[in-house]
């Protein structure tokens, strides 16, 4: 029998899986207790529950994440001293696999970044691998790299651990109670109506995991994500398998490996993965498994076995297939809701939920307190994502390459989305395709990155290295720098501010005074209270009460906000 829920709370979290449970111990840590956490079935049934549970820097180059997976090893590690339930975590070490030089460079670039921030990543040989991980075949490998500190940790006991916590801090948590709508007053979000009752509320937080989009949809906001089969192959027990193996992962066969119960796991990121009921998750899924399709996942998982040989002998457990949900650019969807007031986001976790969990938990209950976020967000904000990525077409073409992205195809810097493209294109799209332009993509829109003398563009390879582009760019930048060019940034977000108070408007939202003579163009940021820059934008006044805002693609949605 569920639990009564009570008339009102100072936040209302929808969602019991490893965010969620995070956000609530969060907050009770800064001093709110009025927390209500609402499960519709019980706590972890979504997908926190079948996570591998790896914990790792491994992928991660940009300080904001590399903050959230470290911050995240260091609170499951002491979490059990405070709650009393274990969380799990096993510092076993976590190894990085390469095959080709262009794999060895990554790790090689994210090496050097992490131990800026104290991360102890070695690069080590082949040789090395073999001593630590004896069951690995390492003949083809140039090298690896080895987080001594890192490793692993169970799903279920780092949520509940949360939960605990939680409650021990003045939280509520609520079990079988759906969270079915929200009641509104003009912008803002006063609360949720349930099948329970509706609950009051200052603000309230959606971690839904893959029902977020759904949900989110009652609210009138887009959260696009979409849920994908993800596999796993446990193994029979197996000889030279111990609980103090270290983690593994191979980019290029796209699959990682862990001990589990004296066999093998045996995970896939299979770089052609399937999306999972793209029109709409079944809403009763709880702790549910998805029929593994044997005939599409077979090539995968023997071209990710043959890392580790004496799987070919291996008794097969089970193989297990479980949704998790991917963004359109592998990044978590984390914030407030710009078209309303009172709702925040966490979701889109990527299957790194438990990677990243105390980290977006932490941030998350910072930026509700505070109304400003404590960390670099920008690649994260929900205001970057855009609605027709909610698209079903978007969503079904989008998400079948989002394994292999996640695991490390995304890294280079010549990576582009080969799905879901030709979506938005500038009024001289075609006149750049007939002039030879290499086209990249942002924010949906196609633009030149280059333009081929010949007409001709090769195929641009995943690599790090310089390539038969490299000249071409180098004659472009040096006849802009020299003489002049032209750009077409058609890409940029436009706002044409007009109207008697427009120039009063755009003189207090920017940094710098923009009301000079017509025709004039000034560079200015918009600031949040504490001087942080939340956009980077020109305001071109055009006429006595006539203005134009130019800013990036991907913060089209927060401008609009902080002008109305």
């Amino acid at each position: 029998m569920s639990q009564a829920l009570p008339a009102r709370a100072q936040v209302v979290i929808v969602g019991g899986g490893v965010i969620g449970c995070s956000i609530a111990y969060h907050l009770t840590k800064l001093g709110v207790k009025d927390v209500l956490l609402i499960e519709k079935d019980q706590l972890t049934a979504g997908t926190t529950w079948h996570a591998a549970g790896l914990i790792t820097s491994a992928g991660y180059h940009d300080d904001t994440s590399l903050w959230m997976a470290r911050y995240s090893r260091d609170l499951y590690s002491k979490l059990e001293a405070e709650t009393g339930h274990s969380t799990g975590f096993r510092p076993v070490g976590h190894l990085s696999v390469a095959t080709n030089p262009a794999r060895f460079e990554t790790l090689l670039r994210e090496r050097d970044f992490q131990v800026g921030y104290g991360v102890p990543n070695e690069i080590i040989s082949p040789r090395e691998v073999s001593e630590l991980f004896p069951l690995a075949r390492v003949d083809d490998l140039i090298g690896a790299s080895y987080v001594v500190d890192e490793g692993r940790a169970d799903p279920v006991g780092v949520a509940t651990s949360m939960a605990k916590g939680a409650r021990m801090g003045g939280a509520t948590i609520v079990e079988g109670i759906s969270v079915t709508g929200f009641t509104r007053t003009g912008r803002r979000i006063t609360g949720v109506t349930t099948n329970g009752g509706n609950v009051e509320a200052d603000t309230v937080v959606l971690c839904a995991g893959l029902w977020t989009r759904q949900l989110a949809r009652k609210a009138g906001i887009d959260v696009p994500l979409q849920a994908a089969e993800h596999y796993y192959l446990l193994t029979e027990p197996m000889e030279g398998v111990h609980r103090d193996l270290p983690s593994i992962e191979d980019l290029e066969c796209y699959g990682y490996f862990r001990e589990e119960g004296d066999g093998m796991l045996v995970g896939l990121f299979e770089p052609v993965a399937a999306p999972w009921h793209p029109k709409q998750a079944p809403e009763d899924f709880a702790f549910g498994t998805i029929p593994p399709n044997w005939d599409r996942m077979t090539p995968h998982l023997e071209k990710a076995m043959a890392r580790i040989p004496s799987l070919s002998e291996a008794g097969i457990r089970t193989f297990f297939c479980g949704p998790e949900s991917f963004t359109a650019d592998v990044l978590p969807l984390l914030g407030p809701a710009p078209e309303v007031d009172g709702l925040f986001v966490a979701a889109g976790l990527n299957s790194v939920g438990i990677l990243l969990g105390g980290g977006i938990g932490n941030v998350m209950a910072s930026w509700i307190v505070d109304g400003i976020c404590p960390v670099d967000i920008a690649a994260f904000s929900i205001e970057r994502a855009l609605p027709f990525e909610n698209s079903l077409r978007f969503r079904t073409e989008r998400t079948v390459e989002q394994l292999g992205v996640l695991f490390g195809d995304g890294s280079f810097p010549t990576f582009h989305q080969h799905t879901a493209r030709g979506i938005r294109r500038s009024p001289l799209h075609e006149t750049w395709e007939k002039a030879g332009a290499y086209f990249g993509v942002s924010a949906g829109w196609e633009f030149p990155e280059w333009f081929s003398p010949t007409g001709e563009n090769p195929e641009v390879p995943w690599t790090w290295d310089r390539g038969h582009w490299t000249p071409w760019i180098a004659s472009e930048h040096k006849t802009v720098r020299e003489n002049v060019g032209v750009m077409d940034m058609t890409l940029m977000s436009k706002f044409l501010v007009q109207g008697p108070s427009a120039a009063i408007i755009l003189d207090r939202l920017s940094a710098n005074e923009v009301v000079g003579a017509i025709g004039r163009v000034v560079y200015t940021q918009w600031c949040n209270d504490r001087g942080g820059i939340d956009a980077d934008l020109t305001v071109t006044r055009l006429g006595e009460e006539k203005f134009m805002v130019v800013v990036s693609d991907v913060t089209h949605r927060r401008v609009e906000r902080m002008l109305l």
